[in-house]
């Protein structure tokens, strides 16, 4: 899966959707392409993967046959893609995925598989107390589970820092046995495949 397979898939799926041939939420990704390229590249086809309401590239990377992730997609399945087949699992809910993720890598750990856990999370989720808990208590217990932060800055239309009212997220620039921190520019916005729209930019709070 090449940088261009995956930018023209999201391209797809976004003319689908303004054409209303899509009739639910999708959420798209885009300048992120290299860099989960290349982070694929340390997962195995047997190694479980979570991931949030975005992960067209995910699902692509994992081995996912575009036909059928196109199926899912058109039946409305954009923010809840699951595929036990391949492994990878996704959820609409804000962390929803974590404790799933880490209960997946302590049974792993208990029955001595030769597997591991990639949970992907936005930069908003990142700083929700499931979060915290999930990688801090899969730090202590030493499981086989990794967590990739992807910041594109916002919270839906919202900066994240100023929603939080903090200059730096708690998992920024982290690179380290357990996280793997990277940002990019997200051009879609929150959801659906029109322009962005930004709120709230500066919070009085950060000055």
């Amino acid at each position: 899966m090449e940088k261009k397979d995956l930018i023209n898939f999201e391209k797809e799926i976004a003319d689908l959707f303004n054409n209303k041939k899509i009739k639910s939420p999708i959420h798209l990704y885009s300048g992120n392409e290299e860099f989960l390229i290349n982070f694929f590249k340390k997962i195995n086809k047997n190694d479980w993967i979570f991931c949030s309401w975005r992960s067209h590239y995910q699902c692509l990377l994992k081995g996912v046959p575009k036909e059928e992730l196109r199926k899912e997609i058109l039946n409305g399945k954009s923010i809840s893609l699951c595929f036990p087949k391949y492994k990878i699992y996704s959820s609409a809910i804000v962390g929803g995925n974590l404790p799933t993720a880490v209960g997946v890598a302590l049974s792993l750990k208990r029955k001595k598989r030769n597997e591991k856990v990639y949970s992907f999370i936005g930069d908003m989720t990142s700083e929700t107390g499931i979060a915290h808990e999930c990688i801090k208590y899969s730090r202590n217990n030493k499981l086989p589970i990794h967590f990739v932060v992807e910041d594109n800055g916002k919270s839906v239309c919202t900066d994240t820092r100023s929603a939080w009212s903090q200059k730096k997220l708690t998992y920024e620039n982290v690179s380290d046995k357990y996280v793997t921190y990277y940002k990019y520019d997200l051009k879609y916005p929150h959801a659906g495949a029109g322009k962005r729209v930004q709120f709230w930019k500066k919070n009085i709070l950060m000055n």
